[in-house]
């Protein structure tokens, strides 16, 4: 399926909730947010649907998320589900892991491919100051156990200036020890994100350099996403860089998002997108619902304006799905 500019899609991100079981400060206030009613949160069916309908345009990976995914109930049962679509290739997970040790087993038998971890920090005082919980214990535990059971694991970094900068290196060295990626993202203007400030690529890669030596460029492709990777030697795994602000990956984006209440959403940061609830509640058939699919994948932006203030800037993290 491609867009107005070439671009294949085969990627969805879905984010099955807007709940979380988290705070992360760059994410919610303390307080959290006004969550979306029940009854305008997409039902599994109707999530399967929008999959179904996808797959025969040619979407052929899966991403679920959240908010915080695990904390809906039966979404075993939804993984096992989209990944018996036809056409559906790959489902994966991205998760903060406080769930996911004790259901890892029925996750991987329902059909999940891979799983990323969101973790900050490895000290558990600041683990807790930036997700508002002392849960450190349950996503170390997650980690482990979803690669005692083979799964490729990827973790989740945003680095934050003054926050957690000077344990970048010490995340890196999880890599070393284990065949995982860590991955370095970007922090983006959007919601709480905005009254923090992040850390330039350059700047994480020559910490990492000091204390590992020269970088080793990757060439494989090692996932779905924009991530560029890079290795040292005697490492296990490899670094990767999600630079969305500074060094640009619009050009090759391959992705679309629905949100938990099914919003099609185009681009991260452009308001362009489709309600979708509205057609699946009120009648429409499957023919119609490929055809408003696929005049949307034709709007997809070509690029996804940050830096134009005032144009998207979604101000909810959790309601997108990353």
């Amino acid at each position: 399926m491609l867009d107005n500019f070439g671009r294949e899609i085969d990627y969805l991100r879905i984010s099955v909730t807007d709940r979380c079981n988290l705070r992360c400060i760059y994410c919610m206030p303390k307080d959290g947010v006004e969550w979306i009613p029940h009854e305008n949160v997409l039902t599994f069916e109707e999530i399967l649907r929008i999959c179904r309908v996808f797959a025969s345009l040619g979407i052929r990976k899966i991403k679920l998320t959240g908010g915080e995914p695990l904390v809906r109930h039966g979404i075993a049962g939804l993984i096992r589900d989209i990944k018996a679509i036809p056409g559906i290739k790959q489902i994966t997970l991205t998760t903060n892991g406080v769930l996911f040790a004790p259901m890892a087993e029925e996750l991987v038998a329902a059909g999940l491919d891979a799983v990323t971890f969101s973790i900050d920090s490895l000290k558990r005082d600041r683990y807790a100051d930036i997700t508002r919980f002392d849960h450190i214990d349950e996503t170390e535990a997650a980690i482990r156990k979803a690669m005692e059971l083979g799964l490729p694991v990827k973790l989740n970094c945003v680095p934050l200036r003054g926050v957690n900068e000077d344990e970048l290196p010490d995340l890196a060295a999880l890599a070393r020890d284990h065949d995982l990626q860590v991955r370095m993202i970007e922090l983006m203007p959007i919601g709480c994100g905005k009254q923090f400030s992040g850390i330039p690529f350059s700047e994480i890669l020559t910490s990492l350099e000091e204390r590992f030596g020269p970088s080793i460029p990757c060439s494989e492709a090692l996932g779905n996403g924009p991530a560029s990777y890079v290795s040292f030697e005697g490492f296990k795994g490899h670094i990767g860089f999600i630079t969305a602000l500074t060094h640009p990956f619009c050009a090759s984006c391959n992705r679309v998002r629905l949100t938990s209440s099914g919003f099609l959403k185009l681009c991260l940061n452009h308001p362009d997108g489709v309600e979708l609830l509205p057609l699946l509640r009120g009648g429409a058939d499957d023919e119609e619902l490929k055809k408003v699919l696929s005049d949307a994948i034709l709007r997809k932006p070509l690029r996804h304006h940050f830096e134009d203030r005032g144009v998207g800037d979604p101000d909810k993290m959790n309601s997108i799905g990353g």
